[in-house]
Order: structure tokens, then sequence, then C-alpha cells
């Protein structure tokens, strides 16, 4: 088993970031329409008049599925001289970091699914790339070019019109503020998404994805349960152990969970805040044609010059990434030539 194993470490190293980035971004798009999707087929199988597939189940049974494999994929990394390498330090920001990612996020996320439309919950979201920009300026000091910014500010623009903007009529007054509970859960959740990001990012560089992503996967599902617990009562999940509640989840584990977070982590380690900011910005684009696809969910007015200014804003962001990324080949070619004529000037001595 090691071997397969070390095999499958090899390759998941050799897989350059912006793939991984590019499935979870595919992936984290269709989570929300998927995930509505399904708890709308679970309303076929009422049990006493209670859907077996709500919100709170799909959290915490999609977890435990998804906790289950993560466990038979990563057990190597969770090898006692593996984490005696961890300080208190990494746990107590890995502690953090799980409760805030995988129990008070996703549940204000779930939350927001039962207040709201999915599309309205997509386009406020990618207020996570704003606070993490702003965040990664102010807490790491990195440096961001101008064109990062004006691509953000644009995306920032469109999520506000998205707001803010009347939908019954665009020529109607501009200002129509319908900002409910559902939309409010959906921006604590970015915030809190954000802040957990550049924590992940920084813990990647000394934890391995696979202690990383069980030890959060399974603080988390913990955590919520007994939140969910304290809130609603052990009633809550009575339906918890229906058969196609686990059916559906199994897969729903496997894939958008499992796959979709092992992805991210993977890529999150060694891109650049220019790609992360990226992918941020196109998943509301593909997550709105996906609840177009599986929800049937036509996007209202706002919702379309809200999701044509994220556009504008991810094809920035994309420009910005291919300059960077040609500057920094530049660079390390001009720096191979400096080594080279230096080597030859000191053969020549």
């Amino acid at each position: 088993m090691k071997p397969v194993f070390s095999g499958f470490q090899t390759f998941l190293k050799q897989v350059p970031s912006p793939i991984y980035l590019a499935l979870a971004v595919v992936i984290f798009s269709a989570a929300n329409p998927v995930t509505s999707r399904i708890i709308e087929l679970g309303k076929t199988y009422e049990i006493n008049g209670r859907n077996p597939i709500s919100f709170c189940n799909v959290l915490f049974v999609g977890n435990l599925c998804a906790l289950g494999l993560m466990i038979l994929i990563f057990y190597p990394d969770w090898q006692f001289h593996k984490l005696r390498k961890l300080t208190r330090k990494d746990w107590l920001l890995l502690t953090i970091t799980a409760v805030f990612s995988r129990a008070i996020a996703p549940g204000l996320m779930f939350s927001a699914l039962e207040k709201t439309n999915v599309t309205n919950v997509v386009l406020i979201g990618r207020l996570e790339p704003v606070f993490t920009l702003i965040l990664s300026i102010l807490l790491l000091k990195v440096s961001v070019n101008w064109l990062s910014m004006v691509a953000t500010l644009i995306s920032f623009v469109g999520v506000a019109v998205t707001v803010f903007w009347g939908v019954a009529d665009p020529l109607d007054t501009l200002v129509n503020f319908d900002f409910g509970l559902g939309e409010s859960f959906v921006a604590i959740a970015a915030f809190i998404s954000a802040i957990t990001t550049i924590l992940s990012k920084q813990q990647l560089q000394s934890i391995p994805v696979g202690i990383f992503t069980v030890y959060r996967s399974l603080l988390g599902t913990f955590v919520f349960f007994w939140i969910a617990v304290i809130l609603y009562g052990f009633d809550h999940f009575m339906d918890v152990s229906s058969p196609i509640l686990w059916q559906w989840m199994l897969i729903y584990g496997a894939i958008i969970v499992v796959v979709g977070q092992v992805a991210w982590l993977a890529g999150l380690k060694n891109a650049s805040f220019i790609q992360i900011n990226l992918a941020s910005l196109v998943t509301p684009i593909l997550a709105i044609i996906f609840a177009y696809l599986i929800l049937l969910e036509t996007p209202t007015n706002a919702q379309y010059l809200g999701g044509i200014l994220l556009l504008l804003g991810a094809i920035l962001s994309f420009i910005d990434n291919l300059k960077t990324a040609k500057n920094k080949q530049a660079s390390k070619l001009l720096n191979s030539r400096e080594v080279i004529d230096t080597n030859v000037g000191f053969r020549g001595v």
C-alpha cells in the first residue's frame, strides 16, 4: 500500500498549481447548484413530512463520507514522527482554520441557500477575493500591481450592483436596498473564507496536505454537529440514517468535498495570490452557468450586469497572471545567462 501511496503523492506533486486550481474551481462552481438539486430530490423521499436530505444532513453526512475517504488516502501522513514535527502554534492555527473553514463558513453558506437563491449566494460570495486581497496587503505585505487591484475593484462593483440594484427595472432607482439575512450570511462567510485562505496558504508550507485535510474535516464536522445540536436539538438529525441520504452523500463527499478540497489545497500551496484571485473571480461565472443548467435559475437584470462585471474582472486578472508569468520566466532566463557568463569568465581566468 505504501508504494502505491508514495507513487500517488509523487504524481500529485508533479501536477502544476494552475491545474489543481482549475479543477477546484469547476467543482466548487457546481457545488451550490448540485447541493440545492440534491435537496430538492430529497423531497420525494420525505419521512413523516421531513426531507431526509436537509442542508444540515448534507453537510454532516457529506463530511463524514469525505472524512472516511480522506483517511484511506492520507493515513500514511498520520505517522507519529510526522505529527511530532508540528508545533503547538501549528496545531492552534490548524484548529482555528478547521473550525472556521469546515464548520462556521459552510454552515452560514448552507443557511443562506435556504433564504436566497443560488445566484445571489454565488455573486455576493465573490466578496471573498476582495477581502483576501485587502488582508494580504495589510497582514502579509504582499505587493500587488495596479491591474490586479483594478480587476478586484471591478469585481467588487459587480457584487455591489447585484446586491443594491433594483432588479425589477434597470432604469428605475439604482439603489433598492434588499440585503436580507441570507445575503448577510454569505458576506460573513466570504470574510471568514478570506481569512482561512490566507492562513491555509501559510500553514501548507509546513504542514502536509494529508494532515491538514483530515484534521480540518474531522474537527470541522465535530464542531458543526454540536453547534447544530445546541441550536436545534438532537431531533434535527433524526433522519441521518436514511439510506437515500447516504447514497447521495457518498458521491457528494467523494467528488465535491474530497476532490474539491484536495485540488484546492494542493493548488493553494504553491500558487501566487494573483492565481488565487483569478480562480476566485472565475468561480462565480461558472457557478451562474451551473445554476442555470442544473436549477434553471434565470439571472435577473442586476445579476446579468454583476456577472458581466465579474467576467471583466476575471479577464483582467487573467491578463495580469500572464504578464506576471512572463516576467518571472524572463527573470529566470536572465539569471541563468548571468550564471553562465560568470562561469565562462571564471574559466577563462
